[in-house]
């Protein structure tokens, strides 16, 4: 996979988590633990979109 395609995926799993997230958000009954670990998950995806951006590749 190059890196514009793994960008893209990873574009891509970050906007669904976005979607993700919004609706756990709106939905009172929604567990904090599972909006703590979608925010989590989100960052995640964002950090390594940010790392292969600027070249860095390490974990």
């Amino acid at each position: 996979m190059t890196i514009q395609a793994h960008l893209v995926e990873l574009e891509r799993k970050h906007k669904l988590l976005e979607n993700e997230l919004h609706e756990a958000l709106v939905h009172l009954s929604t567990d904090d633990l599972q909006i703590v670990e979608l925010k989590r998950r989100k960052l995640m995806v964002k950090d390594q979109i940010e790392r292969l951006r600027h070249g860095d590749t390490l974990h």
